[in-house]
């Protein structure tokens, strides 16, 4: 390990290798110097990799400016300025950084640069092809409260002395970019009390491989136990800048520490472009240092990552976070050359870590939002929802056109725009992923942002009214017209003690890491059909049947398919990131997952669903549940379930996960669907398992004790046990039959007594997964008083019902 130079010493020098450098050394080589400096001393025992460098100091920049009177020239026109005036913060910003370009080095410092520039790259030929990246770091970049976000300069592949020293001086400049003038005005930070250090660093060949980034905690909801890793193709600028659309993978840091598989989702991009090294003669004529290619089809189509890799990546992040003991943002690379991975770069995450308070607000549209025109959708950053007028901004010349309150649409942003985007009551663009510019200033503005959208700038008209809505889930929408919203309080932390357990109904992966942040007891219903519905979309027998369909669906189930092994893969990982992605934000609690329960008629609105399925014409008394499991037509579907089910158990080790079983209407099917589980690695009380079952058909009630011979407990679903009790078609438009139906009438009472109770008296489970306790406070009221050991709400109406019934018990 090598020795830290001393402060004092570094203090008057002028440039200073990284190993010598650490966390202390901040103020004198800036945070993301001191950054590398730390990594590589004190963590490359544990296997990170980080490229070796040098940096020039802030006392080496500040006697750059003592030349020529720089430094005094530059304040007197920044005193002078309004930096809230684009126009004029645009002719300042270009004067002082043209002064700078002018200036030379003092020969001391030039001299220093060349002796460390000489210690790095050795002799040889080698050494004269040696690439670097030349970045700044400034001295109050990257503190935990102030993201600089891109705002200076960064050269990829600088080769010699002379081009470093070159691009060295832009560094230089590059602090009095406009954006960086302006967010020092805003963020409090006096211009002389910012000094920049400019880092050199031996180049990753991520051009010939892929690059990205990654958070320590998801960047939109703040869910703690995640790694997020953005990736695409060549070199890492694509992904900070927001010109592709990478890939994402969510990592779960608990089954990462256990040396499980810990990978629970991923989102294949569109990766459109890659950027490599330019060629020696591009370089040579135009003198441009990167190129951007058209990415090849076979890699647009496949993830720039690998689970071993995205695994490594992922430790990597944890081994950072432990030692920084906060949530950190991390640039990697991994290097096409040697195949291996290294991180570039690592400072504190800037926004969710620092967002506190045991009440946050949550947005929603009001309404019915399948009667919502959708203009637009991308990658959502933030929860919240914009409306304004759209402004189409094709380049920073147009900024002076984006008004206050107005949706800022554009290709992509890039630092420059920074100024102006505080300004938007929502950002859109056709590129980019959550962890782009654009993402990481809407995060920090508190402003929400659609990105990746691909063609927003033509989908969305100019001076035209829209709704953007993050409130969503992952997905961002822009919605035609000004929709009305409703902004509500919900509390985070501790509740008082409940007689109740009270569990969520959560069918969105999506919303996952955010429902798990409210008070809970777990999840009483995980639908496999929003998964199936959302993620997948194809029905599982057109699936099954590949290659062997007709050329149109082979040819949809390819386009869905793609990245993945084989459809029957496709639909199997698919289900597994969807169930492992609940599992994981809600551990250890327990989270109940209902099988599949589609009828046939949602089944038929699958791709391929009309080849397969019955037209039925009471389809919800008709194929499903457990009779479609035990069918010889569809069993071989229900083993893709059941295979995703046991790898999520059994190799991601999510033991937290119970699986319940839809529409059981005879004590029969009980036994043969709990056989079938157990034949295919699902058995009882394997590892803890339960087997619960839903009890929504009259004779779940009145045979219970003969149904639980087969499984662990019961869930009452009151909606199905209603209809079937009192005769009642619940998807009927009658408005004569809607005041009829009611969970609290006598004779579904009487059933739902008879579950409890019986129940109760064998030791088993019971709880209730109908959204009839938060309609009807006095059902639930009733339920507990029953002795039901669980309530299952949606997330809206958790808060509510756990304040008021735990009001009554005390």
């Amino acid at each position: 390990m090598s020795t830290h130079t001393p402060q004092a010493a570094l203090a008057t020098a002028l440039v200073a290798p990284f190993e010598q450098l650490r966390m202390t050394d901040v103020e004198i080589v800036g945070g993301k110097n001191a950054s590398l400096g730390e990594m590589i001393s004190q963590l490359a025992a544990s296997g990170v990799r980080v490229p070796g460098g040098f940096a020039t100091t802030a006392h080496a920049f500040r006697e750059f400016l003592l030349h020529g009177g720089l430094q005094q020239r530059i304040q007197a026109e920044l005193d002078a300025l309004d930096v809230d005036n684009v126009r004029a913060l645009a002719a300042a910003g270009a004067r002082i950084r043209q002064w700078v370009l002018d200036t030379p080095f003092p020969p001391a410092l030039e001299a220093a640069i060349r002796a460390q520039f000489k210690l790095l790259v050795g002799e040889g030929p080698e050494a004269a092809r040696a690439s670097f990246a030349v970045r700044s770091s400034a001295t109050a970049e990257d503190l935990p409260d102030a993201s600089f976000a891109g705002q200076q300069e960064t050269f990829l592949n600088v080769t010699g002395i002379d081009e470093v020293l070159h691009r060295m001086k832009e560094v230089f400049a590059s602090l009095y970019n406009d954006r960086a003038i302006s967010y020092r005005v805003h963020k409090g930070f006096a211009h002389a009390d910012v000094a920049l250090s400019a880092g050199v660093q031996r180049m990753v060949r991520s051009d010939l491989g892929s690059a990205g980034v990654m958070f320590t905690i998801d960047t939109e909801s703040g869910f703690a136990d995640v790694v997020f890793i953005t990736a695409s193709y060549g070199l890492g600028e694509t992904v900070v800048q927001g010109a592709v659309n990478p890939d994402e993978f969510y990592v779960h840091k608990h089954t990462l520490r256990a040396g499980r598989p810990a990978v629970i989702r991923r989102v294949l991009g569109s990766k459109l472009q890659r950027m490599e090294f330019a060629s020696a003669a591009d370089k040579a004529a135009h003198g441009r240092l990167v190129t951007v290619i058209d990415t090849p089809p076979e890699q647009r189509n496949r993830y720039s990552l690998n689970d071993a890799d995205v695994t490594e990546l992922a430790r990597f992040a944890l081994i950072i976070e432990q030692h920084y003991g906060r949530p950190m943002d991390i640039e990697w690379g991994k290097d096409g050359v040697d195949g291996h991975l290294y991180i570039l770069q690592a400072r504190p995450e800037t926004v969710k870590s620092q967002a506190g308070g045991r009440v946050e607000q949550r947005w929603r549209i009001k309404g019915d939002r399948a009667k919502n025109t959708v203009l637009a959708e991308g990658r959502a950053i933030g929860q919240k929802v914009g409306t304004g007028t759209v402004r189409l901004v094709r380049s920073v010349a147009e900024m002076d056109r984006v008004q206050p309150g107005d949706v800022l649409v554009a290709d992509m942003t890039d630092p420059n725009w920074e100024p102006v985007m505080k300004r938007a009551a929502a950002i859109v663009t056709n590129r980019g992923g959550r962890t782009c510019h654009a993402a990481i200033i809407a995060r920090e503005l508190g402003i929400p942002a659609v990105v990746g959208c691909g063609h927003a700038t033509e989908s969305l008209s100019e001076g035209a009214l829209v709704t953007v809505s993050c409130a969503e889930g992952d997905t961002g929408y822009v919605y035609d017209g000004l929709l009305e919203t409703e902004v509500s309080d919900v509390a985070r932390g501790e509740m008082p003690y409940c007689p109740v357990k009270i569990m969520m109904n959560v069918g969105n992966p999506q919303l996952a890491f955010d429902f798990a942040q409210m008070p809970n007891s777990g999840v009483g219903l995980a639908r496999l059909e929003f998964i199936i519905n959302n993620n997948i979309g194809v029905h599982p027998k057109a699936i099954l049947d590949y290659p062997n369909i007709d050329p149109d669906l082979k040819k949809a189930v390819e386009s869905v398919a793609r990245g993945h092994a084989s459809p029957r893969a496709f639909y199997v990982d698919k289900l597994t990131e969807g169930i492992s992605t609940i599992a994981a934000a809600f551990w250890p609690k327990p989270v109940i997952v209902r099988l599949s329960d589609f009828k046939s008629n949602e089944y038929r609105k699958l791709i391929g669903g009309t080849r397969y399925e019955p037209d039925e014409e009471n389809p919800m008394l008709g194929f499903r549940g457990a009779s479609r499991y035990i069918s010889g037509e569809f069993s071989d579907a229900f083993a893709m379930e059941c295979e995703a089910l046991k790898r999520v158990r059994g190799e991601m080790g999510l033991s937290n996960v119970e699986i319940m079983v839809p529409f059981v209407r005879t004590v029969r099917q009980a036994s043969q669907v709990a056989q079938m589980l157990a034949d295919r690695g699902l058995a009882r009380g394997v590892d803890g398992m339960r087997l619960i079952m839903m009890c929504e058909v009259p004779s779940n009630a009145i045979l219970a004790e003969q149904f639980l011979e087969h499984f662990d407990g019961m869930s009452i679903g009151s909606n199905d046990l209603t209809q079937l009790t009192l005769g009642l078609d619940r998807d009927s438009g009658l408005e004569q039959l809607a005041s009829d139906f009611d969970e609290r009438d006598p004779a579904v009472k009487a059933l739902i007594s008879r579950a409890i109770a019986t129940c109760r008296a064998h030791g088993k489970y019971v709880g209730i997964c109908g959204q009839g306790p938060s309609d009807h406070p006095d059902f639930a009221d009733w339920l507990a008083r029953e002795g039901i050991a669980s309530i299952s709400l949606n997330p809206d109406s958790v808060v509510e019902t756990w304040q008021r019934l735990a009001g009554q018990s005390s």
